[in-house]
């Protein structure tokens, strides 16, 4: 082996691994991946860390959070606003929530349940994706009083469809989230 060769064997073993990539939800909204190194996205994207915070990136723009995060893509995919007619305020903003950011695709929110406490019964107006940063279980109860309890573990991501009335309980352990709502 030449020294040229060994010193591209060298820089080749010195280089970080290549990212790790799961799609974690696809459809027509958004896709939601979990990855290690996130990339810079073709459309815009929000990138939310594990420890808490997030930012917006515009299509191509590359992220400042590094480590593993969620990605939540957003696709260009219009949605008609929805008239909240139930009488019930609406999800966000709710006490004890933060909002981390709003542009014209997404609002953004930080927000902890306390055990035992019932939020508000809220409407939905839109869509969600919810990244959860703790390991607790919440019990949603809609209107017609059907009662689901949803484990969820640090990483957990759902989508939520909006046109949702519920409340929700926080029944064992703790829990904390990021919550996307898509514009």
């Amino acid at each position: 082996m030449n020294m040229v060769s060994e010193i591209l064997l060298g820089a080749m073993l010195l280089q970080a691994p290549a990212p790790t990539v799961k799609t974690l939800i696809d459809n027509d909204r958004v896709a939601v991946i979990d990855a290690t190194r996130p990339a810079a996205e073709p459309f815009d994207a929000v990138v939310v860390s594990l420890s808490g915070s997030a930012e917006f990136l515009s299509k191509g723009a590359s992220p400042s959070i590094a480590g593993r995060s969620i990605v939540i893509v957003l696709k260009d995919h219009p949605s008609v606003p929805i008239e909240n007619a139930t009488g019930y305020p609406l999800a966000f903003p709710r006490p004890g929530s933060k909002k981390i950011l709003e542009n014209a695709r997404v609002v953004v929110w930080d927000y902890t349940w306390s055990p035992g406490a019932a939020t508000p019964m809220h409407f939905h107006d839109k869509d969600v994706v919810v990244v959860y940063l703790d390991d607790g279980d919440l019990q949603s109860t809609s209107l017609d009083g059907t009662v689901v309890a949803n484990p969820h573990t640090p990483g957990s991501v759902t989508f939520n469809r909006r046109d949702r009335t519920h409340t929700e309980t926080l029944i064992r352990g703790k829990q904390h989230a990021i919550i996307t709502e898509l514009k």
